[in-house]
């Protein structure tokens, strides 16, 4: 053997948890120990704001079951959002009526001449009356 060459290593076969056969070059010997780590320490906080309660406190401390407490719960918004619907339709129909009528009203007044102006000045009265 040369001296300036690395000294031969040992040749190991192995099988593998599979089943197969493989070499392994290096000696165990020589490895560098494993390092032991410490399990890691994890610390979790969950924050959760509780939700508005205040029907299911009233309907519990009624005394009346889990179903009225999910009704509540979910039909209460659904209520109030129906409602908002319906308060907007009826504002829209009114502004329109209120239009409509000016409209009218108006052009009575321009296109008839004398037997428009009588005519509108009824309108007014009927609407009073």
């Amino acid at each position: 053997m040369e001296p300036h060459l690395p000294a031969p290593r040992a040749v190991t076969v192995v099988q593998l948890p599979d089943g197969t056969y493989t070499y392994t070059y290096t000696d165990a010997a020589h490895l560098p120990a494993p390092q032991q780590v410490p399990p890691q320490q994890i610390v979790q906080h969950i924050h959760q704001a509780p939700p508005d309660r205040t029907v299911q406190r009233l309907a519990l401390g009624s005394g009346i079951g889990a179903g009225t407490v999910a009704a509540g719960v979910y039909f209460g918004p659904l209520l109030v959002g129906a409602l908002t619907a319906i308060a907007a339709n009826l504002a829209l129909l009114a502004f329109l009526a209120v239009a409509l009528t000016w409209g009218v009203v108006t052009v009575v007044k321009s296109v008839g001449g004398p037997d428009g102006k009588a005519a509108a000045s009824s309108l007014r009265k009927t609407r009073r009356g």
